[in-house]
């Protein structure tokens, strides 16, 4: 049987994710994703209301052009957790294709909502669930399986087509993280077992963010230990604390209500996307929030609990909120500016319990926005965080782990390559025989 693979998107940068193996007459597209610094680099952009071929061109969702030249039939198009970097840009793409979406019950959800908030095309896909563990048979002889990994979204999976030639593990996004806060621990075990069944594992296709990094990435629970004591630590201060994360870090935002009740704090969550990913994750049931906890996603709601917070006041509440990395329209950035009822004042506290992605975009907003936040005299806390994604170790592990014949590093650009290569080198594996370094638009042939 043939087995091709088109690296369609993110094989130039980190974002705008989208891979598709063939194996035979079969295809199945993994994540569709959005480049989100190629958008907020254009002001007022609105992407629901833009065609697909426009936001193409401007380099913020994969070009599928290549995709004619797949000689198959896209039977599955499959996001593998909640992010926008991967599932971003299914609501421009995924109506090309006569093929259900295929994700687990929390990452189809927000792929819902993408659905619903587009303006401009039709997509009326299948939409279908499939947990951790399950497998699906793709065509007459190959199997779609999920396997349940950690990352810093809930309901993550790294999905495994099992081929006659040997199964493609599409490897994005996981830590080994064997002690979560929300959750299972990572299935190693199911890797293990996948590395020595049949014909064992044809290809692995690895996100190499933290490849260059030394050690292995830490638990969440050791995030959840630095947070705990640094709220501890500032629970005597009486003015404001303000926390910040990534929104659809559900286990995060966890314990960040947690803590704020501990240290006699009401916990508020303000901003659009943290009302939609908390809100989703308390409707599945992935997390119990107390009763009582405020969600507020529209501006004038917002407005009016932050109104609220300053009468009765801001030593009563922990506002958690959305702007983390300095985007320029959300809650924290607007805070700096001095445009939100809320008042920063002399010693007040701002907790960054996540960490600037490296990409000159981000790290530029994420500066104005300290900046911003030191002038109104706010007294920051960075970094409190540990990476969704793998060290070298954790490398080194699922190498030995699944023993992949081929591997295509993926989710960086070019010079971000270059540690996974070394790694994957002293490991036996060569540039251009069995370890292919891609860019984006090109199709790998691994078996003819």
């Amino acid at each position: 049987m043939e087995i091709e693979i088109a690296t369609i998107g993110g094989y130039e940068e980190v974002g705008r994710q989208m891979t598709a193996v063939r194996a035979g007459d079969d295809v199945v597209v993994f994540d569709m994703g959005l480049n989100l610094s190629q958008v907020l680099i254009h002001d007022n952009v609105e992407t629901e209301r833009m065609h697909s071929l426009d936001l193409i061109d401007m380099g913020a969702i994969p070009d599928d052009r290549v995709m004619s030249d797949l000689e198959g039939d896209v039977q599955a198009i499959v996001p593998t957790h909640g992010h926008l970097d991967h599932i971003g840009a299914i609501s421009k793409l995924a109506h090309r294709y006569d093929a259900p979406i295929v994700a687990t019950p929390f990452t189809i959800e927000l792929v819902k909502q993408e659905i619903e908030s587009e303006n401009k095309f039709q997509v009326e896909n299948d939409l279908q669930t499939m947990e951790a563990g399950e497998q699906l048979d793709i065509g007459e002889r190959c199997s779609l399986e999920f396997v349940n990994v950690t990352h810093s979204v809930i309901d993550a999976i790294n999905p495994v087509l099992h081929t006659p030639e040997g199964a493609v593990v599409y490897g994005l996004d996981k830590r080994m993280d064997h002690d979560p806060v929300i959750g299972d621990p990572i299935d190693m075990e199911r890797f293990r077992e996948i590395g020595r069944e049949g014909q064992g594992v044809l290809c692995y296709i690895e996100d190499c963010t933290n490849a260059g990094r030394k050690g292995r990435t830490p638990s969440e629970s050791v995030a959840r230990e630095e947070l705990h004591d640094v709220m501890r630590s500032i629970e005597d201060y009486d003015g404001g604390i303000v926390a910040t994360t990534f929104s659809s870090h559900i286990a995060r935002v966890k314990s960040l209500v947690e803590f704020a009740r501990e240290i006699g704090r009401q916990p508020v969550l303000l901003g659009r996307s943290m009302e939609k990913y908390s809100g989703t994750a308390e409707r599945l049931n992935f997390v119990d929030f107390p009763g009582d906890l405020g969600m507020y996603g529209h501006r004038k709601s917002v407005d009016r609990a932050f109104k609220r917070i300053m009468k009765e006041g801001k030593g009563n509440f922990l506002p958690v909120v959305t702007g983390h990395q300095g985007e320029p329209r959300a809650m924290l950035t607007r805070m700096g500016r001095g445009e939100t009822p809320y008042e920063l004042e002399d010693g007040d506290k701002v907790i960054f319990s996540a960490r600037v992605i490296p990409e000159p975009t981000n790290e530029g907003q994420r500066y104005q926005s300290e900046r911003l936040l030191k002038m109104q005299g706010a007294r920051i806390y960075d970094d409190v965080h540990v990476s969704g994604h793998l060290r070298e170790e954790g490398h080194y592990q699922m190498l030995d782990t699944l023993q992949p014949q081929h591997i295509i590093p993926a989710h960086q650009d070019m010079k971000g390559y270059s540690p996974y290569v070394d790694l994957a080198e002293g490991m036996g594996y060569a540039l251009g025989r069995d370890l292919h370094v891609t860019r984006n638009g090109n199709m790998i042939q691994l078996v003819e």
